[in-house]
């Protein structure tokens, strides 16, 4: 099963991103997403991101590209502009970077269902959807996202969030047992 990795910010400047993407293709993931955070990053769906600038993005878009060995591995460009500057500037650069190589756009957290459908729609490339159950981006079913125009959807925490569920549930059970 092809796995995609969260690479953050590629943890560092140009140097660190073409280390980065060595580093994760020579793991054998599919591919990864880098995005235009300022360090230390935050969730995408939480308050107080910043982004770095345009111009420092796209130059780690183009190193990722350059870094890859593999014509296979997927450089995936997120940015997370929507929460900070806007949806307009979210779109323009995710078309940057797609422009500067990366296979795929990854806008994070659109807020509205209009905005989930506008991105596919004014992205020029493939995109990929973030469905964060309970984020700021509407739930939706993810064929409905196919059907926008959706090329990937991850879904993250969707496990582990069964998981501490059963774990409330054995917690709750101990708790009644007496044990």
């Amino acid at each position: 099963m092809p796995v995609v990795a969260d690479a953050d910010t590629g943890y560092g400047d140009e140097i660190n991103v073409f280390r980065t993407v060595r580093e994760f293709e020579r793991s054998g993931v599919a591919g990864i997403h880098i995005e235009d955070q300022e360090f230390p990053k935050k969730c995408g769906h939480l308050e107080g991101k910043e982004i770095i600038s345009r111009e420092d993005y796209l130059a780690k878009i183009r190193a990722a590209v350059a870094a890859r060995c593999d014509k296979d591995f997927i450089i995936i460009a997120r940015t997370d502009a929507r929460a900070v500057a806007g949806f307009d500037e979210a779109i323009a650069r995710a078309d940057e970077a797609l422009a500067a190589g990366a296979d795929m756009a990854f806008v994070e957290a659109p807020q509205t269902l209009e905005e989930v459908a506008a991105v596919p729609r004014l992205v020029d490339g493939r995109c990929l959807l973030n469905v964060v159950r309970g984020g700021k981006t509407p739930d939706l079913d993810l064929r409905e996202a196919e059907t926008m125009g959706y090329k990937l959807a991850i879904v993250p925490g969707l496990l582990i969030k069964s998981v501490v569920g059963i774990c409330d549930q054995m917690l709750a059970a101990l708790q009644t047992t007496g044990l």
